[in-house]
């Protein structure tokens, strides 16, 4: 585990991923507003196309997973101050020592876990017939429980400013929240406190599976790997068909397992001398 000292209460550089992330959000808070603001009816109906509803999604909406995170209700200003700080703040840490493309990994695979959470325990009181208050998701607490996650994981001795007085290190902070999603769990939001634990799950799934280098670095390989291997199997493939065409001429050549031409004449020369 990495070891940091102390860290006093400063936001980090606003860049890359971090960026991103808070203007997209920002963005998508300030078109909801202006659109429900204008026309009332066409915003709510677009929410529901957005938001994460257990039973629309197994209906075929898969894009609600992901669309979800974008959606924070206008009247919640402060909530989605918090939401959008929190962002600045924990996932411009991790991109001090990780990559933008993999700070970009973590989040999503939180969002997508959380989403994923919150269907596992729909699935599982109508499989048990237990009655279950089903509220849609909205908003980052997902990815932001992820992020939170991961740096209590990687970098638990970090010390941050809990509640901007308190000095509390990484690894208890991420505890005490996961406590209190535990504790919610008892009460009628207990969907929403489930899916807060399957975000930070997905952190630490992401932390244990992902490669240093990023998601996108191993499909690049992967693609150019099957790419190649395409190329050494046509030329293969050409070079059987040649044999066939001399043969047919009267003369013979051979080629090795990666389709290139046997000099025979140049290996008996060089055996012989």
């Amino acid at each position: 585990m990495a070891r940091i000292g102390a860290t006093p209460f400063a936001f980090p550089e606003f860049h890359g991923a971090t960026r991103r992330l808070v203007l997209v959000n920002l963005g998508a808070y300030f078109v909801l507003a202006i659109a429900g603001l204008a026309a009332p009816e066409a915003a709510r109906s677009a929410l529901g196309y957005l938001l994460f509803y257990p039973t629309t999604f197994l209906h075929g909406w898969i894009w609600q997973p992901f669309t979800y995170s974008f959606v924070h209700p206008t009247g919640l200003i402060l909530s989605t101050l918090f939401e959008l700080l929190s962002i600045w703040f924990l996932a411009g840490f991790l991109e001090a020592f990780h990559n933008d493309t993999w700070v970009m990994g973590l989040y999503a695979a939180s969002v997508v876990g959380t989403a994923l959470a919150a269907l596992a325990i729909y699935g599982a009181s109508v499989a048990l017939s237990s009655s279950l208050v089903v509220f849609p998701l909205y908003g980052c607490f997902g990815g932001i429980f992820g992020l939170l996650a991961a740096i209590g994981l990687l970098y638990g001795d970090v010390q941050f400013q809990m509640f901007f007085v308190i000095g509390i290190k990484a690894r208890y902070m991420a505890i005490i929240y996961a406590l209190v999603a535990i504790a919610m769990m008892f009460g009628s939001m207990r969907m929403y406190a489930f899916a807060q634990l399957g975000g930070a799950l997905a952190g630490f799934a992401f932390i244990r599976m992902a490669p240093r280098r990023g998601i996108s670095f191993v499909f690049s390989e992967k693609w150019y790997g099957m790419r190649n291997g395409y190329y050494r199997w046509k030329r293969r493939r050409a070079a059987k068909k040649f044999e066939v065409y001399m043969r047919s001429q009267g003369r013979t050549v051979k080629f090795d397992g990666s389709g290139k031409q046997i000099d025979e004449d140049h290996d008996d020369k060089k055996r012989w001398n």
